[in-house]
């Protein structure tokens, strides 16, 4: 049951460190382009979309390999580990 645990927390983990970066782009977009928003008292609602988009997909197109790589990794240790689980019994 250990190993299910670990693997469950693992995956979580890798979840939140893959999606820091797009998510963390489009706060800083949002929060320039709001703020560009607020000093020339421009109240377009669709203004904050097309640059959080574009930004977030930059990242994402940027990191693209990493991200891969990682979840290659992960995918080849959990294989790994059921390969292990199977073998035990």
């Amino acid at each position: 049951m250990d190993i299910f645990t670990r693997l469950a927390n693992e995956a979580l983990w890798l979840i939140l460190i893959l999606s820091l970066l797009p998510l963390l782009a489009s706060l800083i977009v949002g929060l320039v382009v709001s703020l560009f928003q607020a000093l020339t008292q421009i109240q377009e609602q669709t203004l904050t979309f097309v640059p959080k988009i574009i930004a977030t997909i930059l990242v994402i197109m940027i990191t693209a390999g990493w991200m891969m790589d990682t979840l290659r990794e992960f995918a080849i240790r959990a294989f790994d580990m059921m390969l292990q689980i199977s073998v035990m019994r």
